[in-house]
């Protein structure tokens, strides 16, 4: 049975988390310099792949003590918060340093199943031990319900990495990175404090 609040708090939660994060730049350089469409096809991929093996941790860690896996999840949650607020202070000096990166990983003469493959391998790297792989994990531990959280979280990948294809160019051009770190940090925070809320309940 599919709990659409938890599907909608991992959504949430995922998707503030990984829009300033380096994979957001990494499909908006590479649909730029590939075909777009196969650029997010190989990138939803990666997240397909990327986010079940999170879920299967979360689910393995979930038949661990509750107050255990609540009293972890709280502390990645947190610890999410200080990665977020850390790299807020660099993220705008950063950012062209890290399309120059991902530029010179695309490979500019691909077409078809070659754009996919690029895209996935590229992305699939990027996002091994992410944060957003990390609070997946958490999410799955915490509310003991993989497919709810799997369908919230690859979701809101999906959303990010479309957002990038689309729009990604102009949307840096609105807000700075800086503060969407300080937005995915408030946001885990405030996970945190829900789970020690629920802790004491």
């Amino acid at each position: 049975m599919i709990d659409l609040l938890v599907v909608a708090l991992a959504f949430g939660a995922i998707f503030v988390v990984e829009l300033p994060d380096k994979t957001f730049i990494a499909t908006l350089v590479m649909s730029t310099k590939m075909r777009p469409l196969f650029v997010w096809l190989g990138v939803a991929l990666a997240f397909f792949v990327q986010t079940g093996v999170a879920v299967g941790l979360g689910t393995a860690a979930s038949f661990l003590p509750d107050r255990l896996v609540s009293t972890v999840a709280a502390l990645m949650f947190l610890i999410g918060a200080v990665i977020l607020f850390r790299a807020a202070r660099t993220a705008d000096t950063d950012e062209g340093a890290q399309e120059d990166e991902y530029a010179a990983k695309a490979d500019t003469g691909a077409q078809g199943f070659r754009v996919v493959a690029t895209s996935f391998l590229v992305l699939f790297a990027a996002e091994w031990g992410d944060l957003s792989q990390l609070l997946t994990i958490s999410l799955v531990a915490k509310y003991d319900d993989p497919v709810s959280v799997f369908l919230g979280a690859w979701g809101a990948l999906l959303a990010v990495s479309g957002l990038a294809v689309v729009v990604g160019r102009l949307l840096l051009q609105r807000v700075r990175l800086s503060v969407l770190h300080y937005v995915g940090a408030a946001v885990c925070v405030f996970m945190a404090a829900l789970t020690v809320w629920e802790m004491t309940r």
